[in-house]
């Protein structure tokens, strides 16, 4: 992971362009709103990138707490919502010293594909801790084994056409080809779960979980899933 952390760290390409990089976070910030239970809950948002638009979450909950391994985009989230005031900033060492069972809400989108399986065993765990008994965990876009980096880019195209960057999609789509992304994805590679493996880890981790009928984000062919911790009983 840490060769991804540095690749996040540094300038990029992954967005062809600022009209891209504002969509795509826009489109998350809109699809998790939506599952904030209420006014007084607490929001962690584990793994955030830059969330633009943290503060439509931030807007439907009491407090949001945004982590990223990242230091240069915990820097910039903390400059850009220095005056929201339910918008904290915290690395994953200070999510991880959080007192037990306080979160309404965790989230952790686009992610899985970074950890190795015993990191995600090890989040999954810690989220486990760190809900309360009726809290929710949502585990967004898992990439299943043998999706075709093609199904990315028609539905980045898609994407592209629907919100008026299209040109720069397709400019943008070329120049990644030599990016250090397209670099670091063929020789690291991304992990990639099955349905069945993912439902698994969630309940060795001591979740009921479900695949949700939509994928957070713009990939419907990418997988979100709902966990919640399970009782004394297995219910």
């Amino acid at each position: 992971m840490a060769d991804w952390i540095t690749f996040w760290n540094s300038a990029n390409s992954i967005y062809v362009n600022a009209r891209h990089r504002d969509v795509h976070y826009r489109t998350i910030a809109d699809d998790l709103a939506a599952y904030v239970p209420g006014k007084q809950a607490l929001v962690i948002d584990y793994g955030c990138g830059e969330a633009l638009h943290a503060d439509r979450v931030a807007a439907a909950a009491g407090k949001l707490i945004l982590s990223d391994a990242a230091d240069t985009v915990r820097a910039g989230l903390t400059q850009r919502f220095a005056a929201v005031p339910n918008i904290t900033v915290r690395s994953p060492d200070e999510i991880a010293a959080t007192d037990d069972a306080q979160a309404d809400l965790i989230v952790m989108h686009s992610v899985a594909q970074y950890l190795s399986e015993e990191q995600l065993r090890d989040v999954l765990s810690l989220f486990h801790r760190l809900l309360k008994p009726d809290g929710l965990f949502i585990l967004g876009d898992v990439i299943p084994p043998g999706m075709s980096p093609v199904t990315d880019v028609t539905t980045l195209l898609r994407f592209a056409a629907h919100n008026g960057f299209f040109g720069a999609a397709l400019v943008g789509l070329a120049r990644t080809v030599f990016s250090d992304y397209t670099r670091l994805r063929s020789t690291i590679g991304l992990s990639l779960y099955e349905e069945p493996k993912i439902l698994a880890l969630l309940r060795a981790a001591g979740f009921n979980a479900a695949r949700d009928e939509e994928n957070i984000g713009h990939n419907p062919a990418r997988m979100t899933f709902l966990a919640r911790p399970r009782g004394p009983s297995g219910a």
